[in-house]
Formats: C-alpha cells, structure tokens, sequence
C-alpha cells in the first residue's frame, strides 16, 4: 500500500508557510509560492523591505510607520515571472485587494490562502475574473507556528 500523495494546494501552501518565516515584519510574517502550469515552483517569496535595504534603527517598533514600506508576498512573487507563466499562487493570508488585482492581471487563475483578510475584496475580484479562491487551513507544517515560537 503506498502512502497517499500530496493535494497540490497543500503542497503549494506549506512552500508559502516555509517561506513566511524569512519574513523580518514582527508583527505579520505572510509567505506565498507560485507553481506553474506543470505544477512545478516558480518561486517563494515573503513580505518585507525592498530587496538590499537595511532598516534603520527603531523601524520595526512601529507598525503603522512601517506598513506604507513593507512589499507584500504576492507583490514580491510577481517580480518572478511573467504574466502567463504562473498557474496557481498559495499565500498564509488571503491576499489584499491591490494584491488581488495584481495576481488578476498577471493571469493567476488559481489562489490557495490560510488566514482571512476581511479588509480584502478579493472574493469579488476572483468571482468577476474567475479565478478560483480558496481556503486551505490543513497542510503540512500548519502547526509549525506555535512549535518555532513565532
């Protein structure tokens, strides 16, 4: 008897957990992988500061400061591939609105997320674009928080 295989979704949103622990946000550390047609890894990515710029001292101390900074995961997965090439995108949280229409216009025709974001309208912008939306909370890793401290 053989073990049972990895769903895809589940695959795509433990890359996406993993991913979220480089995040240096304090606060919220969000991780998103992107798969191909061929559900192959496109790439992983994670919120935080423009690639190469170091914070300066007492950044992280104030959230609502830093937020206007911060690169979402989703925007940082974008910058690594070119519309079209992306199947499927898995983030830790739903993604925001400005993130929604950006996977929309880069042709994402499939977005796994875990955590709700209820200041998002993505199930809007998924219903009108067609572009399936939906939450997986069980995958491997999804413990792994509460196990790493973080």
């Amino acid at each position: 008897m053989s073990a049972q295989r990895l769903e895809i979704p589940q695959y795509a949103m433990a890359l996406a957990h993993v991913a979220s622990l480089r995040s240096e946000d304090p606060y919220r550390k969000v991780g998103a992988a992107a798969l191909d047609f061929d559900n192959r890894v496109i790439g992983t990515a994670y919120n935080g500061l423009a690639p190469g710029f170091d914070a300066p001292p007492g950044f992280w101390d104030d959230r609502d400061q830093r937020q206007r900074f911060m690169l979402h995961a989703e925007i940082n997965l974008c910058s690594l591939f070119r519309r079209g090439e992306a199947k499927l995108v898995a983030s830790t949280t739903m993604p925001c609105t400005a993130c929604m229409q950006t996977m929309a216009a880069y042709g994402i025709r499939e977005i796994y997320f875990r955590d709700v974001y209820h200041e998002s309208h993505a199930p809007e912008i998924a219903k009108i674009y067609g572009i399936r939306l939906e939450r997986v909370e069980h995958y491997p890793l999804s413990g792994f928080e509460q196990l790493a401290g973080c």
